[in-house]
């Protein structure tokens, strides 16, 4: 496996300081931020990294060349399925701007959400699922990259509900999805903590879609007991989770590693940090992505 970091957290910085820290850093791939310059709709989004309206080729290839980091991944995690359809169609161009993008500098994948209209069943969403989703999926198979939906619910505060902004949860819902669209170039951003707090199985599902597996992330959660048994699972989750550091939550990363060993795994493995304990600067965010590294180097040579 190659280890790198989502670049979300360190948002203050430019292109060129991302790909220095994680040379210096020892890391071998970073998970490229390249949402549209504007105003973030939330947090950890809306990080450009990489601006795909305005960049140089050849510098961008140079650059991480030179450094010796290759791009895991373009970054963009909007709601393709937005019930506002000028919203939707906005996140849905950006997404084809990713894919010509990642064409051009010869990055295998786009990671991102199908989406969700929170107001619709999932059956309701599975049907607009394929009108957005197919044509997409099919233009990005015909110019060689790969498509990784992570299984974020994206459903964490009241604004959220009661739906969540993202379809791909589940275990059930993965094979409803990937019925429709078979593609093998369609595929998981598999992040295990957003099961632990959903009380689902997280090594079980790398066994059954192992070939559908193009991206992971370390990212850990925490569920504080407590908390649950004052509100209950009903409550919006923040109420009763946080993300946290790998290591310094619920996850069990040497049964998550072992599985992934098992399936014989040896793609891109991104540390993801939303731990709010290292938030206060810049300097307390990269100590966050260094001492997930320490962690999780018992996992790699």
């Amino acid at each position: 496996m190659l280890l790198g970091f989502n670049t979300a957290i360190l948002e203050e910085c430019t292109f060129e300081e991302v790909i220095d820290f994680a040379s210096v850093n020892h890391f071998k791939c970073v998970e490229l931020c390249a949402w549209p310059k504007g105003k973030a709709v939330r947090k950890y989004a809306g990080v450009t990294h990489l601006d795909v309206d305005n960049y140089d080729v050849n510098y961008v290839k140079e650059y991480i060349a030179r450094k010796g980091i290759a791009i895991s991944s373009l970054a963009y995690y909007p709601n393709a399925l937005d019930s506002d359809q000028e919203k939707s169609s906005v996140y849905v161009e950006h997404l084809y701007k990713l894919i010509r993008t990642a064409k051009e500098l010869d990055v295998p994948l786009v990671n991102t959400f199908i989406g969700r209209d929170q107001s619709k069943t999932v059956e309701e969403n599975l049907e607009l699922m394929k009108t957005i989703w197919i044509p997409i999926v099919n233009y990005a198979e015909e110019l060689g990259v790969k498509i990784g939906i992570e299984n974020c619910p994206m459903l964490f505060t009241s604004d959220e509900w009661p739906g969540g902004q993202n379809l791909m949860t589940t275990p059930a819902i993965f094979r409803r999805v990937f019925e429709m669209i078979p593609n093998e170039n369609f595929g998981l951003n598999f992040d295990p903590s957003h099961f632990v707090w959903q009380q689902m199985d997280y090594i079980k599902p790398l066994y059954e879609f192992k070939d559908r597996i193009f991206h992971i992330h370390f990212k850990d959660i925490k569920v504080y007991d407590d908390r649950l048994n004052d509100v209950g699972i009903m409550a919006t989750p923040l109420e009763y989770i946080a993300p946290k550091l790998p290591g310094l939550g619920d996850v069990n990363w040497a049964k998550y590693v072992s599985a992934l060993t098992d399936i014989n795994y040896k793609g891109y493995a991104v540390i993801e940090v939303e731990d709010k304990a290292f938030e206060d600067s810049l300097e307390s965010k990269k100590d966050s992505i260094k001492i997930s590294k320490n962690y999780l180097s018992q996992f790699f040579a």
